[in-house]
């Protein structure tokens, strides 16, 4: 040993130089390199502190002093080992939150010479402590009561970290359960009511939905995230990258004269009504009002309570009739009856919170039942939070389709950014890939770049019409596949095919301008991936800011049910989308309508915001990223050559035309194509020969043509 120390002694010069050549600046680097020093730290966490020490040491002395690696080739292994112990001892720890949580303080590596469980960790940190007394000073060992009192010594030292081990997990459980009991009893009170069962803060609700879970910088593609149902070389974004947003709390003081407010005003109009239930919102504070019992005197003359007659309860209608007194009373104008709650027993009265609050993405995205979608290998779409403060997902392989529409500034871009990074985070682009159509040319295309895009994005109108064409010819033979294996679904086919094959999305900002574009092409196109898309994995999430008939038509709705209606300006807008009133009366600013075919009534939701700075690294992430390749689209027409529908002739292919212009009142190009399965090409060939016979009227190139049904008889005959 004194010989050790007077190798340190002497020799302390190189030690400097090796820990700042070899521990300083490459944490320094790390610190500019983000992903290379997060694998570091999963790899070894901080385990790189004793296993950087004996690197540099042996690399310096590899240049500097070859001779003292044989002079002290005990000395270098027995460090060597005693590293490894060290690793093995601080694998067993596991701090509260951050990366390290899952893994111990010497990360993925360190947990190979340690780890759980505790009856094979251990022996093996015992191992590795014996062995190194034993390497350090084997002369010392020979005797044989020198050796049991080592190895008593070594067991002894495990049998020491196994109990701090211990001490330190019932440490943590003790914590948390004492912050969990200082945070109910620091929640805001409840006062009672009349009979106002509880207060519910939003604070109180996003606590208990999340599990009192805390899941800061944990990735998707942990154990639980989409590895584990889809094997993929790529990685997820952390959480980390997202902020936690600040909520801000309504007192109970300000809820009960709310609450107080609400029962006087409705009895002075002659309605008597309870409030039983209060929950607290981002934005709006739902009251629950229960309708009370209508007594009437039998004498006119007596006012006794025994000599009057219960007439029932008091009529839902009759609640909300007192829409406007109870507004003028409040001091606000944006009031909304729901009546009544779907499964609840009593009329909801959503009321504008007085500090309303910004819903992060953070907040949605770690709750438990984000994660539960993406176990079982679902698209979860954060929303936002309810009127309760509960977050709300949505996964859209249920939905399958989406419509979101909404007047300019009530939030329907912040949603749809919203909805793709929460993808973005919890599926690699070998398991979705997406397309994407912007007409405005700005919502969309900071994607650019993204290893999820088919192609980037489509902001020409021009060229929408080749992408829906190239996601039809991608359904059928996706269809083809699916046949030849034998199975219904893409999750069949997945199941049993080597191959995987990824979900496929389509976004179009503005519908609109395509509509007013090529409406009858579009909405064909758009109605055939909504019909027959689900099943091979391509779903469709359309938008846009003028919900009238001419655009999101009815044959358009029927096949999408789910719909997110945004503030409009009428109830005529409102009923485009969501065939019934309510979306004239929200707030805006992300305050939606959601409707699904899992809901009988559309659900009150403010939608989530994503910050520019997260915006911008989780794209970075995913730029900066590289893969294996990835399956893609082709936008651009097959060769005539390549087209199976040479086993047509043109006789037949002409005849089969005819019979189509029978049965339909306009011709496409698109049709020709889906019904004949033949090329763009040689359908405007078709079109062309109808037109010349004068069963079509003429039109432009590429456009929809009206059949005119006497000549179309005449031809047949």
């Amino acid at each position: 040993m004194k010989k050790l120390f007077g190798f340190l002694l002497t020799r302390y010069t190189i030690w400097v130089l090796a820990f700042l050549t070899l521990v300083i600046l490459p944490a320094a680097a790390l610190y500019f390199w983000a992903d290379l020093r997060d694998r570091l730290w999963t790899y070894l966490g901080f385990g790189y502190i004793p296993a950087g020490l004996w690197i540099a040491a042996f690399l310096t002395s590899l240049v500097f002093g070859r001779r003292l690696l044989k002079a002290y080739a005990n000395l270098w292994v027995g460090a060597a080992l005693a590293v490894v112990a060290t690793l093995g001892i601080l694998s067993l720890y596991f701090p509260f939150k951050g990366p390290l949580d899952e893994i111990g303080l010497s990360g993925s590596w360190g947990s190979i010479f340690g780890g759980y469980p505790l009856l094979l960790g251990i022996p093996k940190i015992a191992g590795a402590l014996l062995l190194a007394t034993l390497v350090l000073n084997p002369r010392w060992m020979l005797s044989k009561y020198r050796v049991g009192g080592t190895a008593a010594l070594g067991y002894g030292a495990t049998a020491l970290i196994a109990v701090a081990v211990f001490l330190y997990r019932l440490s943590g459980w003790i914590l948390s359960k004492l912050k969990s009991i200082r945070i109910r009893r620091d929640a805001p009170a409840s006062k009672p009511v009349s009979q106002m069962s509880k207060m519910i803060t939003a604070e109180e609700l996003r606590l208990k939905s999340n599990g009192w879970e805390e899941t800061n910088g944990v990735g998707f593609g942990d154990k639980e995230g989409v590895a584990a149902a889809h094997a993929s070389t790529w990685r997820l974004p952390s959480l980390d990258l997202l902020a936690e947003g600040a909520v801000e709390s309504v007192s109970s003081e300000t809820l009960t004269e709310m609450a107080t407010c609400i029962e006087s005003t409705m009895s002075d109009h002659g309605v008597e009504v309870s409030v039983t239930d209060i929950k607290t919102g981002p934005r709006v504070i739902r009251f629950g009002l229960l309708p009370g019992r209508i007594k009437r005197n039998r004498d006119a003359k007596s006012l006794d309570d025994k000599s009057s007659i219960d007439m029932g309860r008091v009529k839902v209608h009759s609640i909300v009739a007192r829409e406007t007194d109870l507004a003028l009373a409040l001091k606000t104008s944006d009031l909304r009856i729901e009546s009544p709650v779907p499964g609840e027993g009593f009329v909801g009265l959503e009321v504008p919170s007085p500090n309303p609050s910004v819903v992060s993405m953070h907040s949605v995205v770690s709750n438990t039942a984000f994660r539960q979608i993406v176990k079982k290998g679902g698209l979860p779409l954060a929303l936002g939070h309810g009127t309760g403060g509960e977050p709300v997902i949505a996964d859209l392989l249920s939905l399958p389709h989406l419509l979101i529409a909404g007047s300019t500034g009530s939030g329907k871009s912040v949603c749809i950014n919203s909805v793709v990074m929460s993808l973005l985070l919890s599926n690699p682009p070998d398991r979705l890939r997406m397309l994407m159509v912007d007409p405005k040319r700005v919502e969309l295309t900071p994607f650019n770049g993204i290893p999820h895009l088919f192609a980037p994005v489509i902001v020409d109108p021009d060229k929408v019409m080749d992408v829906l064409q190239a996601l039809l010819r991608e359904m059928f033979r996706r269809y083809k596949l699916m046949e030849e294996i034998g199975v219904r679904n893409i999750s069949g086919y997945n199941r049993k095919s080597k191959e995987k094959m990824p979900y496929a999305l389509l976004i179009i900002d503005e519908l609109a301008d395509l509509m007013m574009a090529s409406g009858f092409e579009v909405e064909q196109s758009l109605v055939r991936l909504a019909q027959l898309g689900r099943a091979t994995g391509i779903h469709s999430i359309l938008c846009t800011q003028r919900p009238s008939v001419k655009v999101v038509t009815g044959l358009l709705k029927a096949n999408i049910p789910g719909r997110i209606a945004f503030a409009v300006a009428s109830q005529v807008d409102s009923r485009v989308i969501l065939d019934g009133g309510g979306a004239e009366k929200l707030l805006g600013k992300g305050d939606m309508l959601f409707l699904s075919a899992q809901s009988p009534a559309p659900r009150r939701i403010q939608g989530t915001y994503v910050e520019d700075s997260e915006f911008d690294d989780v794209i970075d992430f995913w730029k900066k990223q590289k893969g294996p390749p990835l399956p893609s689209i082709s936008l651009e027409e097959p060769d005539k050559d390549d087209d199976p529908d040479g086993e047509l002739d043109e006789d037949e292919m002409l005849e089969r035309a005819r019979e189509m212009c029978e049965k339909y009142q306009h011709i496409s190009p698109s049709m020709l194509q889906r019904r004949l399965q033949i090329g763009y090409p040689r359908a405007m060939q078709i079109l062309e020969l109808l037109e010349e016979e004068g069963v079509v009227s003429g039109g432009e190139p590429g456009k929809s043509r009206q059949v005119l049904k006497g000549r179309a008889g005449s031809a047949l005959d």
